[in-house]
């Protein structure tokens, strides 16, 4: 009876807290506009309820009373019912941690980081988050030391670049990066090293990789996206001439090459850690999935995702072997679950009646409301702009948010994080004066960091000392001209 009372006594104490958290949005930076409808189909309540078990709180903290609204689960009364024990096991699950976690968003800022005169193309925190990485047009990528009050690490001058630095990657264990141009050629740098400015062939050796067939020549297509394996064995990589390459590391070969889709394969991933999977996504519209184990003896992808009324600027895979998501041009990301992918890709492809190019013209307004007629699509997500440039999204980190937001940049300078059940946008970062092509949310903390065509990166977080965040080098915030 004494417990029960207990429990009572917490159910109460935490109710006011709730109810500010739900109707305030102090804490986590959420709009207060309604949501739209959640997820209705099959698929949707899978991925709703997944997403469920990752971020909900114990049954014994977030049951109601009986004749009482279900309300959030507070922090005060997380707290409050650990220290009863109403777990049992005297300490919070990981989901009990993500619960938390991911109420507060990295909203606060911004603080800038660092500001260059040419435009920022990539921005990646490392997967343990102790190093971040920052690739410029004008050849250069930055390395730092997140832990050393952002300082940079390694400097490092690309080999042989085209027109911009278009992908990069680091090594699962951090001591290897790889980057990408408009070129057939990959280069790897030793990011370990003592050499703190690495000049390709001058001060350090950039290791190069052809992923060109030998009976091509010069320049024959640009690699736009490349990523490890889990094991760092293998790099997959996405050309310009529709096709998907495989290269091993250790062979220094081609193991792989698909020819995939008929247009630019602009972004590919691999699924899981298995590395058998992989998802491409191309201006021709399509999603792809690729099953290596099968695929030389059938010659075709595994599936194909349709819904995208225009090109595929990015793609990320939820780890699991099967969701992602996809940012397309038709100002839209879409979450996706493989179990709906169609045999082949010889439906519906095209049906706009305009001319329309993402490079250098707005959206067109009677595109915004059309749909797909053949969509597989599990839900929509607007709000966003995909122009000039192939604009990249996420979904937040598992670690501290269960996975629960999906992120993108945007045309119009601003981040924009949406609830991945409800669809709903619960933050508008705004802070750079032109298109945010890249941002990356820390794997353990509210902290997130935007890449933008202005020059400038810039962090944001949820200070956990109700401070306002200061920056590690102060500068001078300055107005710059790209052409």
């Amino acid at each position: 009876m004494l417990f029960s009372d207990h429990e009572t006594d917490i159910q109460k104490m935490g109710y006011a807290f709730s109810k500010l958290e739900v109707n305030s949005g102090v804490l986590d930076g959420s709009s207060s506009t309604n949501e739209p409808d959640k997820l209705s189909n099959s698929s949707g309540h899978d991925i709703a309820h997944l997403t469920k078990l990752r971020t909900g709180p114990h049954q014994n903290l977030s049951r109601a009373l009986p004749g009482q609204r279900e309300f959030p689960v507070s922090t005060v009364k997380m707290l409050a019912g650990r220290e009863a024990n109403l777990s049992g096991r005297g300490r919070f699950s990981s989901g009990d941690c993500r619960h938390v976690l991911s109420k507060y968003l990295p909203v606060n800022g911004p603080c800038v980081v660092d500001q260059m005169s040419s435009r920022a193309y990539v921005s990646q925190f490392s997967a343990d988050g102790s190093l971040f990485l920052a690739a410029f047009q004008g050849s250069q990528i930055r390395i730092y030391d997140v832990e050393r009050g952002w300082k940079v690490q390694k400097n490092i001058l690309a080999r042989s670049l085209r027109w911009t630095i278009t992908d990069t990657c680091l090594s699962p264990d951090q001591r290897h990066l790889i980057y990408a141009s408009m070129s057939p050629i990959a280069h790897i740098v030793n990011v370990g090293s003592s050499t703190k400015d690495s000049h390709a062939n001058v001060t350090e050796i950039h290791e190069g990789f052809d992923f060109s067939s030998p009976n091509e020549s010069g320049y024959s297509f640009g690699i736009f996206s490349l990523r490890f394996s889990t094991d760092g064995r293998e790099v997959v990589a996405g050309g310009s001439d529709g096709n998907i390459y495989v290269y091993d590391l250790e062979a220094k070969k081609l193991s792989l090459q698909i020819s995939a889709h008929v247009s630019d394969v602009n972004s590919v991933c691999f699924a899981d850690e298995s590395s058998h999977l992989i998802y491409s996504g191309s201006d021709d519209n399509f999603c792809k999935v690729w099953d290596r184990r099968c695929f030389r003896a059938r010659g075709k992808p595994a599936g194909v995702l349709m819904g995208h009324l225009e090109g595929i600027t990015f793609i990320d895979s939820r780890g699991d072997g099967r969701y992602l998501i996809s940012n397309g041009k038709d100002q839209s990301i879409k979450l996706w679950d493989i179990r709906k992918m169609s045999s082949d890709a010889t439906c519906y492809q095209r049906y706009r009646n305009y001319e329309w190019d993402y490079r250098w013209m707005d959206y067109p307004p009677q595109a915004r409301d059309l749909k797909h007629p053949y969509d597989q699509s599990v839900a929509t997500y607007k709000g966003h702009s995909v122009l000039r440039t192939l604009i990249r999204c996420y979904f937040s980190p598992e670690s501290s948010t269960g996975q629960k937001y999906i992120y993108t940049g945007s045309h119009d300078s601003c981040i924009y994080i949406y609830d991945l059940v409800s669809g709903a946008q619960v933050a508008k970062l705004q802070h750079h004066k032109s298109t945010v092509r890249d941002c990356s949310w820390h794997p353990n903390y509210p902290t997130l960091v935007s890449s933008s065509w202005d020059g400038d990166i810039v962090k944001w977080e949820f200070p956990g000392n109700g401070e306002a965040p200061s920056p590690a080098n102060k500068k001078i915030l300055r107005r710059r001209h790209f052409y």
